[in-house]
């Protein structure tokens, strides 16, 4: 039977992976991007680096990973620290495109444009959060298991809202995160937010 346990050293590789085969809007996004490890070292990694005790994983019997949780207590904090520190190890990697002419030329803008203030999300909802799951291990449960182990180390914290965004071409997502008592909060063209207030028990 899987179980959720913390994220540990180590755990790099794997999530990297996960968040390689769910980057698509859900589905495996192998090849989209010039260089498959830019979705990692944009969405999954920066967050393990700075914040390891707020990830966690699904882990099976095999002990593979299936899926995991990362997330920040502290949006605007984490943006200014993955501009100031975390980014600029990348740029030699990943040149900052001039402009969008395609989609890994999109991811890097907006990784390039990171920083305190650039989501408005912040404001009532500090935290936020990064979630996939394999094909294998979806529709059982643990999206929902790993935020709820997500709340509980947020509340601990004080922690007041925590906000997610997802793709609009991510159906199941969007369908997903209201029954776990997520509010849209706002977004942009491809782009939907979600909000939760961590005081409220319900």
């Amino acid at each position: 039977m899987p179980r959720i346990r913390p994220f540990r050293p180590g755990d790099e590789p794997a999530l990297a992976d996960i968040c390689l085969r769910t980057a698509d809007a859900g589905g495996d996004a192998t090849g989209v991007l010039d260089d498959d490890r830019i979705w990692a070292d944009v969405f999954a990694l920066p967050y393990v680096a700075r914040h390891p005790d707020l990830a966690f994983v699904v882990e099976g019997d095999d002990e593979r990973l299936l899926g995991y949780v990362v997330a920040t207590d502290d949006t605007d904090a984490f943006e200014d620290w993955f501009a100031r520190e975390w980014w600029p190890s990348r740029a030699t990697a990943w040149p900052r495109p001039e402009r969008e002419t395609s989609r890994q030329d999109g991811v890097l803008i907006y990784a390039y444009g990171r920083r305190a203030g650039a989501e408005p999300y912040s404001l009532g909802h500090p935290a936020h959060l990064h979630i996939d799951l394999l094909p294998g291990a979806q529709g059982q449960g643990w999206g929902r298991r790993l935020i709820a182990t997500l709340v509980e180390a947020l509340r601990e914290r004080g922690v007041e809202g925590l906000h997610l965004s997802t793709s609009t071409d991510n159906v199941g997502a969007l369908a997903f995160y209201p029954r776990l008592g997520f509010v849209p909060i706002g977004g942009h063209p491809g782009v939907q937010s979600f909000g939760m207030r961590l005081g409220d028990e319900g």
